[in-house]
């Protein structure tokens, strides 16, 4: 079994063959592939939450509601509960179970630093570029955020036909926002004195230039006063299938569209963001997958129990963080 590099660049590039052993030892661990999905997957806490969600249901996990009574908890049963979309808690309880056993718990949590949209986004128009507003989340290394194709994430409310409220999560997976960095010859000592962005002022996002923003607007969206751009609408309303006006409000995080990927001469690097925290809670979820399938939940007393959190990166203490009443 062999393979060259040639057969794709033809007679110009050669590549000596190589045997199937050698290049097999080079492919990254399955458990790696399966975290990049995950990570792929989980450009906002609430995807992280989802995605963690839809592998427990997988798996046998039963969903509970907070504002339900969970008499139907009993040894061998599987369960978790979600808070705020954004935070979930799963345990299964042993086969030997009896009152007193105790827990054995993983906690990590689903929120990255990122900057997120300001509730009134509209940063309005500079040099002919249409701007977002946005402040900065957690502890990030925002002069990463430059130069890079990002986009928006998160969910958004909105008002159904029927006149109920609908929360719908969204992840736009092109490249519609930019934050330039200055042409060398506009900023000449930057290499000898560093790069020293300020967040409030350097770090908003170029939506579209002003002209195209402009173009199809009516007057009534046109107003002084408005929350956000009707370019951003736009793109909002068309990803999920809805009028502008149905958006209500939303909580979108800016997000880079570089896919998380293996890397590395030897398949050995994990390239990717929000590592911190999402490596801990996909190895917290297939742990717990992985430990409560039926025969090993047949033997086991207490409980198994895995908490992934919201809000760490801002001090925990939210509806939804650990420092709350989850």
């Amino acid at each position: 079994f062999t393979y060259s590099y040639g057969s794709i660049l033809g007679p110009l590039v050669s590549r000596s063959p190589m045997s199937a052993v050698h290049r097999l030892a080079a492919q990254p661990p399955a458990i790696a592939t399966e975290l990049l999905g995950y990570l792929n997957a989980s450009w906002t806490a609430f995807h992280a939450t989802h995605e963690a969600a839809e592998r427990f249901r997988e798996a046998g996990y039963v969903q509970l509601h907070e504002d339900r009574q969970w008499n139907e908890l009993a040894p061998l049963g599987k369960y978790f509960v979600t808070r705020n979309h954004s935070a979930i808690v799963a345990f299964a309880v042993g086969g030997n179970y009896t009152p007193g056993d105790g827990f054995q718990i993983i906690a990590a949590h689903t929120d990255s630093p990122c900057p997120k949209l300001k509730p009134v986004s509209d940063g309005g128009v500079k040099a002919g570029f249409v701007k977002l507003g946005v402040q900065t989340y957690g502890g990030g290394l925002w002069h990463t955020w430059f130069d890079r194709d990002l986009s928006v994430a998160g969910r958004v409310l909105l008002r159904t036909c029927d006149g109920g409220l609908e929360y719908r999560l969204i992840r736009v997976d092109r490249p519609i926002l930019r934050i330039p960095t200055l042409a060398i010859h506009l900023d000449r000592k930057v290499n000898e004195e560093g790069f020293k962005p300020n967040p409030e002022k350097h770090l908003a996002p170029i939506l579209a230039t002003a002209l195209k923003a402009e173009l199809g607007i009516g007057a009534d969206m046109d107003a002084d006063g408005r929350q956000h751009h009707p370019a951003l609408l736009e793109v909002v309303s068309a990803e999920l299938g809805c009028s502008p006006e149905h958006i209500l409000d939303f909580e979108l995080n800016v997000c880079d569209t570089q896919p998380s990927l293996i890397g590395g001469a030897k398949n050995e690097f994990i390239l990717s963001g929000r590592l911190d925290n999402l490596a801990s809670s996909y190895c917290a979820i297939k742990s717990l997958v992985d430990s409560t399938e039926s025969a090993s939940l047949e033997g086991a007393s207490g409980v198994k129990m895995v908490a992934l959190f919201d809000s760490e990166e801002v001090g925990s203490h939210s509806v939804a963080g650990a420092g709350g009443t989850m």
